[in-house]
Protein backbone atom coordinates (compact mmCIF):
# COMPACT_ATOMS: atom_id res chain seq x y z
CA UNK A 1 0.00 0.00 0.00
CA UNK A 2 1.30 3.32 -1.10
CA UNK A 3 2.13 5.54 1.91
CA UNK A 4 1.62 8.96 1.90
CA UNK A 5 4.77 11.64 3.35
CA UNK A 6 4.46 13.29 6.32
CA UNK A 7 4.96 16.71 5.53
CA UNK A 8 2.33 18.62 7.87
CA UNK A 9 3.85 18.95 11.29
CA UNK A 10 2.12 20.11 14.59
CA UNK A 11 3.13 22.40 16.61
CA UNK A 12 2.13 20.53 19.49
CA UNK A 13 3.85 17.32 18.42
CA UNK A 14 7.44 18.72 19.01
CA UNK A 15 9.44 16.40 20.68
CA UNK A 16 7.83 13.54 19.31
CA UNK A 17 9.23 9.95 19.05
CA UNK A 18 10.80 9.66 15.23
CA UNK A 19 7.95 9.40 13.34
CA UNK A 20 9.76 6.56 11.14
CA UNK A 21 9.46 4.35 14.03
CA UNK A 22 8.14 0.81 12.38
CA UNK A 23 6.82 -1.21 15.69
CA UNK A 24 3.59 0.26 17.47
CA UNK A 25 4.02 1.58 20.82
CA UNK A 26 0.68 2.03 21.92
CA UNK A 27 1.90 3.27 24.89
CA UNK A 28 0.42 6.93 26.86
CA UNK A 29 1.98 10.03 27.72
CA UNK A 30 0.36 12.16 30.31
CA UNK A 31 2.35 15.72 29.38
CA UNK A 32 2.06 18.88 32.05
CA UNK A 33 -1.35 20.23 32.44
CA UNK A 34 -2.64 23.38 30.67
CA UNK A 35 -4.54 25.41 32.96
CA UNK A 36 -7.99 26.75 31.51
CA UNK A 37 -10.43 28.98 32.08
CA UNK A 38 -11.71 28.56 36.42
CA UNK A 39 -15.47 27.53 36.37
CA UNK A 40 -18.39 29.25 36.84
CA UNK A 41 -18.49 28.44 41.15
CA UNK A 42 -15.98 31.05 42.58
CA UNK A 43 -14.66 28.24 45.17
CA UNK A 44 -14.26 25.88 43.12
CA UNK A 45 -10.36 24.94 41.97
CA UNK A 46 -9.95 25.31 37.82
CA UNK A 47 -9.47 22.34 35.74
CA UNK A 48 -6.33 21.35 34.85
CA UNK A 49 -6.76 19.52 31.13
CA UNK A 50 -4.38 16.95 30.61
CA UNK A 51 -2.74 16.15 27.03
CA UNK A 52 -2.42 12.85 26.48
CA UNK A 53 -0.48 11.38 23.31
CA UNK A 54 -0.27 7.68 21.92
CA UNK A 55 1.60 6.87 19.04
CA UNK A 56 1.09 3.26 16.78
CA UNK A 57 1.68 1.81 13.49
CA UNK A 58 -0.83 0.43 11.22
CA UNK A 59 -1.79 1.16 7.17
CA UNK A 60 2.08 1.04 6.74
CA UNK A 61 2.64 4.28 8.65
CA UNK A 62 2.82 6.11 11.87
CA UNK A 63 0.09 7.12 14.10
CA UNK A 64 0.01 9.95 16.34
CA UNK A 65 -3.00 10.88 18.82
CA UNK A 66 -2.89 14.12 20.91
CA UNK A 67 -6.13 14.68 22.50
CA UNK A 68 -7.10 17.19 26.12
CA UNK A 69 -9.11 16.01 29.21
CA UNK A 70 -12.05 17.79 29.78
CA UNK A 71 -14.39 17.84 33.12
CA UNK A 72 -16.18 15.22 31.90
CA UNK A 73 -13.71 12.91 30.03
CA UNK A 74 -11.00 11.97 32.42
CA UNK A 75 -7.64 10.51 31.19
CA UNK A 76 -8.99 6.87 31.06
CA UNK A 77 -11.64 7.58 29.43
CA UNK A 78 -9.15 9.64 26.89
CA UNK A 79 -6.60 6.92 26.67
CA UNK A 80 -9.74 4.09 25.85
CA UNK A 81 -11.16 6.50 22.92
CA UNK A 82 -7.64 6.63 21.61
CA UNK A 83 -7.63 2.61 21.71
CA UNK A 84 -10.78 2.04 19.93
CA UNK A 85 -9.95 4.81 17.73
CA UNK A 86 -6.33 3.15 17.30
CA UNK A 87 -8.25 -0.49 16.45
CA UNK A 88 -10.96 1.04 14.04
CA UNK A 89 -7.67 1.61 11.57
CA UNK A 90 -6.50 -1.47 11.67
CA UNK A 91 -10.05 -2.91 10.76
CA UNK A 92 -10.16 -0.43 7.66
CA UNK A 93 -6.82 -1.58 7.13
CA UNK A 94 -7.97 -5.75 6.95
CA UNK A 95 -10.33 -4.68 4.78
CA UNK A 96 -8.74 -2.57 2.22
CA UNK A 97 -4.89 -3.61 2.22
CA UNK A 98 -3.26 -5.14 -0.79
CA UNK A 99 -1.17 -6.85 1.37
CA UNK A 100 -3.59 -9.66 2.88
CA UNK A 101 -4.87 -12.40 0.53
CA UNK A 102 -7.89 -12.10 2.84
CA UNK A 103 -9.02 -8.59 1.83
CA UNK A 104 -11.45 -7.23 -0.23
CA UNK A 105 -8.88 -5.84 -2.48
CA UNK A 106 -6.93 -8.86 -2.87
CA UNK A 107 -9.87 -10.71 -3.86
CA UNK A 108 -10.57 -8.54 -6.47
CA UNK A 109 -7.49 -8.29 -8.11
CA UNK A 110 -6.82 -12.03 -8.02
CA UNK A 111 -9.98 -12.17 -9.76
CA UNK A 112 -9.15 -8.79 -12.08
CA UNK A 113 -10.71 -10.04 -16.14
CA UNK A 114 -12.64 -13.11 -14.41
CA UNK A 115 -15.49 -12.11 -12.34
CA UNK A 116 -16.83 -9.68 -10.32
CA UNK A 117 -16.43 -10.04 -6.36
CA UNK A 118 -18.99 -8.85 -3.98
CA UNK A 119 -17.60 -6.54 -1.58
CA UNK A 120 -17.93 -4.42 2.22
CA UNK A 121 -20.02 -1.59 1.26
CA UNK A 122 -17.56 -0.07 2.84
CA UNK A 123 -14.66 -1.10 0.36
CA UNK A 124 -16.99 -0.19 -2.22
CA UNK A 125 -18.51 2.94 -1.12
CA UNK A 126 -14.45 4.14 -1.14
CA UNK A 127 -13.81 2.21 -4.42
CA UNK A 128 -16.44 4.30 -5.85
CA UNK A 129 -15.36 8.05 -4.37
CA UNK A 130 -11.92 6.83 -5.87
CA UNK A 131 -13.63 6.54 -9.42
CA UNK A 132 -15.00 10.20 -8.46
CA UNK A 133 -11.99 11.83 -7.43
CA UNK A 134 -10.93 9.84 -10.98
CA UNK A 135 -13.61 11.89 -13.40
CA UNK A 136 -13.24 14.96 -11.58
CA UNK A 137 -9.28 14.93 -11.96
CA UNK A 138 -8.69 14.33 -15.50
CA UNK A 139 -7.72 11.00 -14.48
CA UNK A 140 -4.63 12.17 -12.86
CA UNK A 141 -5.82 10.58 -9.41
CA UNK A 142 -6.28 6.59 -10.08
CA UNK A 143 -5.98 3.65 -7.76
CA UNK A 144 -4.88 1.58 -10.85
CA UNK A 145 -1.83 2.64 -10.60
CA UNK A 146 -1.17 -0.38 -8.80
CA UNK A 147 -1.01 -2.05 -12.05
CA UNK A 148 2.54 -1.26 -12.16
CA UNK A 149 3.61 -2.60 -9.03
CA UNK A 150 6.95 -4.05 -9.10
CA UNK A 151 7.96 -1.50 -11.50
CA UNK A 152 9.47 1.28 -9.34
CA UNK A 153 10.78 -0.06 -5.87
CA UNK A 154 10.45 3.12 -3.41
CA UNK A 155 9.69 1.31 0.26
CA UNK A 156 11.56 -1.98 1.65
CA UNK A 157 12.20 -2.98 -1.82
CA UNK A 158 14.67 0.08 -2.66
CA UNK A 159 16.05 -0.22 -6.16
CA UNK A 160 17.20 3.06 -7.31
CA UNK A 161 17.63 2.23 -10.63
CA UNK A 162 14.02 3.58 -12.78
CA UNK A 163 12.52 0.82 -15.39
CA UNK A 164 13.05 1.35 -18.83
CA UNK A 165 10.81 3.18 -20.96
CA UNK A 166 9.43 -0.20 -22.72
CA UNK A 167 8.68 -1.74 -19.45
CA UNK A 168 6.64 0.66 -18.56
CA UNK A 169 4.33 1.11 -21.88
CA UNK A 170 3.91 -2.45 -21.73
CA UNK A 171 2.09 -2.00 -18.60
CA UNK A 172 0.34 1.38 -19.05
CA UNK A 173 -2.81 0.22 -20.58
CA UNK A 174 -3.52 -1.54 -17.37
CA UNK A 175 -3.62 1.63 -15.87
CA UNK A 176 -7.17 3.38 -16.48
CA UNK A 177 -9.99 3.75 -14.03
CA UNK A 178 -11.99 2.81 -16.84
CA UNK A 179 -11.08 -0.48 -16.37
CA UNK A 180 -12.99 -0.47 -12.94
CA UNK A 181 -16.73 -1.58 -12.75
CA UNK A 182 -18.96 -1.33 -10.19
CA UNK A 183 -22.31 -3.04 -9.64
CA UNK A 184 -23.66 -0.61 -6.78
CA UNK A 185 -26.91 -3.20 -6.35
CA UNK A 186 -24.29 -6.22 -5.80
CA UNK A 187 -21.74 -4.31 -3.65
CA UNK A 188 -19.75 -6.12 -6.11
CA UNK A 189 -16.04 -4.59 -8.25
CA UNK A 190 -14.74 -5.94 -11.45
CA UNK A 191 -11.50 -5.43 -13.06
CA UNK A 192 -12.24 -5.67 -17.02
CA UNK A 193 -8.55 -7.00 -17.85
CA UNK A 194 -6.42 -9.39 -16.50
CA UNK A 195 -3.23 -7.92 -14.84
CA UNK A 196 -5.28 -4.90 -13.57
CA UNK A 197 -4.80 -3.65 -9.88
CA UNK A 198 -6.18 -1.55 -7.22
CA UNK A 199 -4.76 -0.10 -4.68
CA UNK A 200 -6.64 1.84 -1.96
CA UNK A 201 -2.96 4.18 -0.56
CA UNK A 202 -3.58 7.08 -2.08
CA UNK A 203 -7.68 7.44 -0.43
CA UNK A 204 -8.07 4.69 2.57
CA UNK A 205 -5.63 6.42 5.20
CA UNK A 206 -8.26 9.54 4.78
CA UNK A 207 -10.80 7.30 5.48
CA UNK A 208 -9.65 5.84 8.11
CA UNK A 209 -8.15 9.45 9.79
CA UNK A 210 -12.43 10.26 9.67
CA UNK A 211 -12.94 7.18 10.91
CA UNK A 212 -10.95 7.87 13.96
CA UNK A 213 -12.24 11.01 14.82
CA UNK A 214 -15.62 9.57 14.72
CA UNK A 215 -14.68 7.79 17.03
CA UNK A 216 -13.07 10.25 19.42
CA UNK A 217 -16.13 12.32 18.49
CA UNK A 218 -18.81 10.09 19.94
CA UNK A 219 -16.26 10.06 23.00
CA UNK A 220 -16.56 13.85 23.82
CA UNK A 221 -13.31 14.44 23.10
CA UNK A 222 -12.93 18.25 22.32
CA UNK A 223 -10.05 18.68 21.17
CA UNK A 224 -7.25 16.94 19.60
CA UNK A 225 -5.49 15.80 16.64
CA UNK A 226 -5.39 12.18 14.67
CA UNK A 227 -2.59 12.24 12.49
CA UNK A 228 -1.69 8.52 9.95
CA UNK A 229 1.08 9.47 8.08
CA UNK A 230 0.59 12.34 5.93
CA UNK A 231 -3.00 12.61 6.37
CA UNK A 232 -4.49 14.77 9.79
CA UNK A 233 -7.65 16.07 11.04
CA UNK A 234 -7.48 18.75 14.33
CA UNK A 235 -10.44 19.13 16.24
CA UNK A 236 -11.49 22.24 18.44
CA UNK A 237 -8.87 24.34 19.97
CA UNK A 238 -6.10 23.50 22.71
CA UNK A 239 -7.46 24.26 26.34
CA UNK A 240 -5.71 27.72 26.38
CA UNK A 241 -8.04 28.86 24.06
CA UNK A 242 -5.42 28.72 21.18
CA UNK A 243 -5.53 26.87 17.55
CA UNK A 244 -3.52 23.85 16.56
CA UNK A 245 -0.91 25.38 14.09
CA UNK A 246 0.03 23.09 11.12
CA UNK A 247 3.13 23.48 9.71
CA UNK A 248 3.90 23.10 5.67
CA UNK A 249 6.98 21.09 5.44
CA UNK A 250 10.17 22.29 2.88
CA UNK A 251 10.51 19.86 0.52
CA UNK A 252 14.47 21.06 -0.37
CA UNK A 253 14.62 21.87 3.44
CA UNK A 254 15.85 19.99 6.23
CA UNK A 255 13.88 16.74 7.76
CA UNK A 256 11.10 18.87 10.06
CA UNK A 257 11.42 21.63 8.66
CA UNK A 258 8.78 23.70 7.37
CA UNK A 259 8.51 27.53 5.30
CA UNK A 260 4.78 28.12 6.75
CA UNK A 261 2.31 28.01 9.50
CA UNK A 262 -1.70 27.72 9.13
CA UNK A 263 -3.83 28.34 12.36
CA UNK A 264 -6.39 25.59 11.80
CA UNK A 265 -9.67 23.81 13.73
CA UNK A 266 -12.33 20.88 12.64
CA UNK A 267 -9.99 20.57 8.95
CA UNK A 268 -8.12 18.40 7.43
CA UNK A 269 -4.67 18.01 5.89
CA UNK A 270 -2.81 15.82 3.58
CA UNK A 271 0.38 16.24 2.14
CA UNK A 272 1.59 14.36 -1.17
CA UNK A 273 5.28 15.45 -1.90
CA UNK A 274 8.55 14.32 -4.22
CA UNK A 275 10.91 13.90 -0.74
CA UNK A 276 11.12 11.26 0.99
CA UNK A 277 10.38 7.64 -1.41
CA UNK A 278 12.32 9.19 -3.77
CA UNK A 279 15.93 8.53 -5.19
CA UNK A 280 18.28 10.52 -7.48
CA UNK A 281 19.79 9.01 -10.37
CA UNK A 282 21.56 10.23 -13.39
CA UNK A 283 20.80 13.95 -11.92
CA UNK A 284 16.98 13.35 -11.48
CA UNK A 285 15.13 12.82 -9.01
CA UNK A 286 12.32 9.68 -8.87
CA UNK A 287 9.38 9.62 -6.63
CA UNK A 288 6.69 7.15 -5.78
CA UNK A 289 4.01 9.87 -7.20
CA UNK A 290 3.59 8.35 -10.34
CA UNK A 291 1.54 9.92 -13.16
CA UNK A 292 -1.21 7.19 -14.70
CA UNK A 293 -1.52 9.11 -17.36
CA UNK A 294 2.40 8.33 -18.81
CA UNK A 295 3.39 5.61 -16.10
CA UNK A 296 6.32 7.62 -14.58
CA UNK A 297 6.56 10.07 -11.55
CA UNK A 298 5.15 13.01 -11.93
CA UNK A 299 7.16 16.27 -12.56
CA UNK A 300 4.67 19.36 -11.76
CA UNK A 301 5.41 20.02 -8.47
CA UNK A 302 7.46 19.23 -5.43
CA UNK A 303 4.90 19.18 -2.64
CA UNK A 304 1.20 19.81 -2.23
CA UNK A 305 -0.73 20.01 0.86
CA UNK A 306 -4.57 20.09 0.77
CA UNK A 307 -7.09 21.61 3.52
CA UNK A 308 -10.76 19.88 3.68
CA UNK A 309 -12.97 19.25 5.46
CA UNK A 310 -12.23 15.48 5.86
CA UNK A 311 -9.45 13.54 5.44
CA UNK A 312 -11.06 11.39 3.07
CA UNK A 313 -11.64 14.81 0.55
CA UNK A 314 -7.86 15.79 1.54
CA UNK A 315 -6.07 12.89 0.75
CA UNK A 316 -8.07 11.77 -2.64
CA UNK A 317 -7.04 15.45 -4.18
CA UNK A 318 -3.55 16.14 -2.69
CA UNK A 319 -1.91 13.26 -5.57
CA UNK A 320 -4.21 14.69 -8.35
CA UNK A 321 -3.34 18.06 -7.73
CA UNK A 322 0.34 17.28 -7.69
CA UNK A 323 -0.07 15.69 -11.11
CA UNK A 324 -1.95 18.39 -12.63
CA UNK A 325 0.38 21.37 -11.39
CA UNK A 326 -0.60 24.79 -9.76
CA UNK A 327 -2.79 25.86 -12.59
CA UNK A 328 -4.88 23.05 -12.87
CA UNK A 329 -4.73 22.18 -9.69
CA UNK A 330 -5.91 24.93 -8.29
CA UNK A 331 -8.87 25.61 -10.58
CA UNK A 332 -9.69 21.74 -8.81
CA UNK A 333 -9.37 23.05 -5.81
CA UNK A 334 -11.34 26.06 -5.81
CA UNK A 335 -14.46 24.22 -7.58
CA UNK A 336 -14.97 22.30 -4.30
CA UNK A 337 -16.64 23.91 -1.05
CA UNK A 338 -14.38 24.17 1.84
CA UNK A 339 -10.94 22.99 -0.19
CA UNK A 340 -7.74 25.06 -0.09
CA UNK A 341 -4.07 24.13 -1.11
CA UNK A 342 -0.63 25.08 -0.70
CA UNK A 343 1.59 23.78 -3.53
CA UNK A 344 5.54 24.31 -4.57
CA UNK A 345 5.72 24.53 -8.04
CA UNK A 346 8.60 22.52 -9.59
CA UNK A 347 10.19 25.46 -9.94
CA UNK A 348 9.63 26.34 -6.56
CA UNK A 349 7.46 28.25 -6.44
CA UNK A 350 4.78 29.00 -3.56
CA UNK A 351 1.15 28.85 -4.76
CA UNK A 352 -1.57 29.77 -2.53
CA UNK A 353 -5.40 29.13 -3.43
CA UNK A 354 -7.45 31.66 -2.37
CA UNK A 355 -9.16 30.24 0.66
CA UNK A 356 -5.76 30.13 2.57
CA UNK A 357 -4.85 33.65 1.15
CA UNK A 358 -4.35 36.06 4.47
CA UNK A 359 -4.62 32.30 6.76
CA UNK A 360 -1.44 30.89 6.06
CA UNK A 361 1.69 32.42 7.65
CA UNK A 362 4.84 32.02 5.19
CA UNK A 363 8.04 32.08 7.00
CA UNK A 364 10.31 32.58 4.19
CA UNK A 365 10.61 30.98 1.02
CA UNK A 366 11.22 27.07 0.51
CA UNK A 367 14.94 25.78 -0.11
CA UNK A 368 16.20 25.24 -3.62
CA UNK A 369 17.56 22.18 -4.74
CA UNK A 370 17.39 19.19 -6.74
Amino acid sequence: MRRLLLATVLTACAGCPDKSATEPTHSSSVEPSVTAAPSVTASSAPFAAQKIMREGHAMGTHLTFVAFTTPAVDAQAVNGAIDSAIAEIVRIEALMTTWQPTSDLSKVNEAAGKRAVGVSKESYDIVAEAVHASEISEGTFDITFESLHGLWKFDQDLDPHPPSEADVKAKLPLVNYKHIKLDAKATSIMLDAPGVRISLGGIAKGYAVDRAVSVLDQAKITSFYAQAGGDLFTRGKKPDGTEWQAGVHDPRGPEGSFFALLPTSDHAFSTAGDYERAYIANGKRYHHIIDPRTGFPATASRSVTLWAPTALLADELDDAVFILGPEKGLKLVESIDGVGAVIVDAKNTVWISERLKGKLMVRGAPTDGL
